[in-house]
């Protein structure tokens, strides 16, 4: 039989994990096991004075119990959850409204996760965490960022929770929400209006049931179309390929401390580091961010045409215009063999080994090469060569362009457009883009915590503490640091920050600067050749935060404060 454990008293993790350690060797003794989800339980012990309302226990066996009753006696609360347990029936309630009247603190859960799983996931928990405390409420905030799942929410944690507040952009696992009062917003909104988000969940949330729920959320999904999903998909791919690009990148600039030619020569470690950089991670960025895209699409049956096409545009010369183009095909492709491709019961198996990645790597691959690759090839060479014949004045022109989208939304779609138009550019050699692009990022976050220490008496105590978070935040090419200030005062800091990033894109355009890495900020510094000429570089980029910061703390005026 599979048991868990339940805490609905307020106890430390180690306490509780030892425990648990106990339980589990006792139910391993008697041929049972202790289990972690509550859902896969038949026997719940449940530690506390009282059950509170918990759908997710409905049918199971529970026994309810105290901490100190099951720590100091742990066989003999065994032997008693065996015997005495009754089935638990919950209340199919659903509460609309917060329990503000409750004379005790909230808990309160919350899952927070953006496309590329950098800035605006952190900072939306950040935000959330914040909030929370100011209220006196207790919180506990799980992360899904590039690097994973962080500070889980446990079957405890949510069985305590009064509400889980879900700030998501793309789709997360909700199983263990089931029965729990559910509110679901964006990150945007959570990080930019807080108070106004919980606000509405107090008013708006409604009792999560995951079979439900999922059904429903697909059924929408399909009515919506794809006018959402074409961004995500197209981030999913570029945050996959991310990692691959600052790896190469990096690697390809160590290669160059030896001399800038020194990797021609076989047998040297400069030319194992550009083989490393260059001949291995950068020639799979295009696959890989090919391959995500149909991934996001059609989930696993778009993986496979999904790189076979990406590789083809690589090899073609169609770069990353090509790689986006093959991705959404092989996405669609698969998607559309899967969901119409009809087969007997028998044959079912054949379906994702065989059939639809066959058909589809074959279209994908026949239309790439007899189709797009070609005239995709012919504008990419005409891009590569216009970027490297450009003269000051058209140089200019791009980087104010460039620096002008970078902080116009500061982590949305404008300003994820130019980014990935400067990182697709590292594949051709064409790294000018590319420094202007996180040279402008850093503006905005670096501009507002400038004007915050110059023009100290028209800021709040909070956004003083914010201007030197922000300033952190754009050393590290994390222009989202400046997204609290712009929703106070959009009106004035959008265009402050787009005209400091338009100066330091066309700065970095007319220095000539290149770029190997796409992210890392003022850290990149740190790896000899990966900025070129460095001084130049931190020129462009003080000029551009300067003109930010002193604008902005010249037009702020002081009733903004309050």
């Amino acid at each position: 039989m599979n048991i868990a454990l339940l805490s609905q008293e307020k106890r430390g993790n180690a306490t509780l994990f030892l425990l648990k350690q106990m339980l589990a060797k006792i139910a391993a003794q008697q041929n049972h096991q202790v289990v972690t989800q509550l859902q896969d339980a038949e026997l719940v012990i449940v530690l506390g004075q009282q059950i509170n309302n918990t759908p997710v226990l409905s049918g199971k066996k529970v026994y309810l119990t105290t901490f100190e009753q099951a720590f100091n006696a742990p066989e003999t609360t065994f032997q008693q959850a065996f015997a005495t347990a009754t089935t638990y029936q919950a209340t199919d309630e659903i509460v609309s409204e917060a329990p503000v009247a409750q004379d005790r603190p909230l808990n309160i859960v919350a899952i927070t996760a953006c496309p590329t799983g950098v800035a605006h996931t952190f900072m939306a928990a950040e935000a959330i965490s914040t909030y929370c405390q100011q209220k006196g409420w207790n919180v506990k905030v799980e992360t899904r960022g590039q690097v994973g799942a962080s500070n889980l929410i446990s079957a405890e944690d949510v069985a305590a929770a009064d509400l889980a507040f879900i700030a998501t952009d793309i789709d997360v696992d909700l199983s263990k929400f089931d029965g729990k009062l559910m509110y679901h917003t964006s990150t945007g909104l959570a990080l930019k209006k807080t108070a106004q988000e919980f606000d509405k969940a107090f008013k708006e949330a409604k009792t999560y049931h995951y079979k439900k729920e999922a059904v429903a959320e697909k059924a929408d999904n399909k009515e919506k179309g794809e006018k959402k999903g074409i961004y995500s998909h197209l981030m999913t791919g570029v945050s996959h390929m991310l990692p691959m690009v600052v790896a190469g990148g990096l690697i390809i600039a160590l290669s160059f401390v030896f001399g800038i030619e020194a990797f021609k020569q076989e047998g040297t470690l400069a030319s194992a580091l550009m083989k490393i950089g260059g001949g291995s991670a950068f020639a799979l960025m295009i696959p890989i961010l090919s391959g995500y895209i149909a991934y996001s699409i059609a989930d696993r049956p778009g993986l496979t045409p999904g790189l076979v096409g990406g590789m083809l545009a690589s090899s073609l010369g169609a770069g990353f215009i090509g790689g986006i183009i093959s991705g959404f095909l092989a996405g669609y492709i698969a998607k559309a063999i899967n969901e119409h491709v009809k087969l007997p019961q028998t044959m079912n198996a054949l379906k994702p080994i065989l059939i639809i990645p066959f058909l589809s790597t074959l279209a994908v691959g026949l239309i790439m090469i007899y189709i797009v690759g070609g005239p995709v090839a012919w504008v990419m060479n005409g891009m590569t060569e216009f970027l490297k014949g450009m003269q000051s004045g058209s140089a200019i022109l791009l980087g104010i362009l460039l620096g002008a989208m970078m902080c116009f939304d500061m982590g949305g779609p404008v300003n994820k457009a130019a980014y990935t138009f400067g990182v697709g550019l590292l594949a051709s050699s064409s790294y000018l883009p590319m420094a202007a692009v996180m040279a402008a990022g850093m503006v905005p976050a670096l501009g507002m915590g400038i004007a915050t220490f110059i023009a100290r008496k028209k800021f709040t105590a909070n956004e003083l503490e914010g201007g030197k978070a922000s300033f952190v935040l754009g050393l590290c090419f994390i222009s989202e640091g400046a997204i609290p200030f712009a929703a106070r005062d959009p009106m004035r800091v959008i265009p402050s920050c787009m005209l400091g990033g338009a100066i330091t894109g066309a700065l970095s355009m007319l220095f000539g600067v290149q770029l190997m890495a796409p992210h890392g900020g003022i850290f990149v510094l740190a790896i000899p050749g990966a900025i070129q000429p460095v001084l130049l570089y931190l020129v462009a980029i003080a000029a551009g935060s300067l003109v930010t910061g002193v604008l902005y703390a010249a037009i702020k005026p002081k009733a903004l404060t309050a």
